[in-house]
């Protein structure tokens, strides 16, 4: 069979330099492809067909300009043949040169940074959530290429918590984060859930970037915009997905949100917070430190040891949501970022850090919050 690299279709990204086929085996010359009218680059995604028991050796060449060049070293690609079970491959970087070697069994085999969580798993995800009871499913808008932006709410308590993920578009964990948050949060049969919305409730939002996710961006929207820089001042020209989430959010008020993303250097589980804001409280604070605390002491997953330097007083970028929500509502904001690498405290050498395990995280988010939800 011809060998064959393939991206046209839903969150894909490769450019194919060249293929060269040997009695040696197969090695093909890469480029991950910027985002549209950016200069962002690291996720990538494709299909390698026609290789099955060949030897294959897959070279990304132009990893040192990508936007976060120190996420190769230690990273491993995923790659999967059955597009459910995504597996860690033989990957190492060197010289700007991420090298991914592997044999497959099949002649279709499909390679990416993380993960993938498709648009049409999005729009199965909203369906099923949609259905389950005392659901309700709102349209905000549309986004730049045509594409509905999806918001569920759930419970009936007086507090208001929104949930977002995927303002960058390739970090797909953010939205496996979000099925086992929504798993948890509609089983009637969970206590924990039918507390939560009882006190609570939950406006959630799984994808606030349909258009980057489906033309496999690494960080922007449609239009090169990085929505995470457009909690200030959004506008529909360039950034109607943070304009119209920040519409429906004034209309409910926020006491807590937390807004969820992937880290591609870091290898761990980590919380940022808002802690620069000019308005900042001390009750704010010790609800959120009481947060990230009560969470690493209830799931190994997730530590306090790494993550971000802290803004000092004043000085936080209320350009970035979380900033933004904690200073405009007096909220408990806060990021949550999850590895594309391993959680090297507790690694695990085939799956590394997973769709499950980010799923899992969801649920024991939610748990944690049902601990401290009327002191928020």
């Amino acid at each position: 069979m011809t060998i064959s690299i393939s991206s046209a279709f839903d969150s894909g990204n490769i450019r194919v330099l060249s293929i060269t086929d040997s009695p040696e085996g197969v090695r093909a010359e890469l480029e991950i492809v910027k985002d549209k009218d950016s200069d962002f680059y690291q996720w990538f995604h494709f299909r390698l067909a026609g290789a099955a028991g060949r030897e294959v050796e897959l070279a990304i060449v132009n990893c040192a300009g990508s936007a976060y060049p120190d996420g190769w070293p230690g990273y491993k690609a995923r790659m999967s043949e059955d597009r459910e079970n995504w597996l860690q491959a033989d990957t190492d970087y060197a010289d700007g040169t991420l090298t991914i070697r592997l044999s497959p069994d099949s002649n279709a085999v499909w390679l990416a940074y993380f993960a993938p969580y498709s648009m049409e798993r999005h729009h199965d995800l909203i369906a099923w959530a949609a259905c389950q009871p005392g659901v309700e499913h709102r349209e905000l808008g549309l986004t730049l290429d045509g594409q509905p932006l999806d918001m569920l709410s759930v419970g009936e308590g007086p507090k208001n918590v929104w949930l977002y993920a995927r303002q960058h578009p390739g970090e797909s964990m953010a939205e496996w984060w979000m099925e086992g948050a929504l798993e948890r949060l509609t089983d009637d049969e969970d206590a924990v859930a039918r507390y939560l919305r009882q006190k609570a409730t939950f406006h959630i939002v799984p994808n606030m970037n349909p258009d980057g996710s489906r033309r496999g961006h690494l960080r922007t929207n449609a239009a090169g915009i990085n929505l995470n820089r457009e909690w200030h001042e959004p506008s529909m020209d360039k950034s109607p997905e943070v304009y119209l989430v920040r519409a429906a959010m004034d209309e409910t008020g926020v006491d807590f949100a937390m807004d969820v993303h992937g880290d591609e250097a870091i290898p761990a589980v980590f919380l940022a917070g808002f802690e620069g804001i000019p308005s900042i409280t001390d009750r704010q604070l010790s609800v959120y430190h009481r947060y990230r605390d009560t969470l690493a002491a209830r799931t190994p997953d997730f530590q306090t040891r790494l993550g971000y330097p802290v803004a000092s007083g004043g000085k936080a970028n209320l350009a970035m949501s979380t900033n933004q929500l904690a200073e405009r509502f007096g909220a408990v904001a806060m990021t949550l970022e999850m590895p594309f690498k391993d959680n090297d405290d507790l690694p695990d050498a085939d799956f590394g850090w997973s769709p499950a395990r980010s799923a899992q995280l969801g649920k024991d988010c939610l748990a944690v919050l049902a601990e401290m939800i009327e002191d928020i």
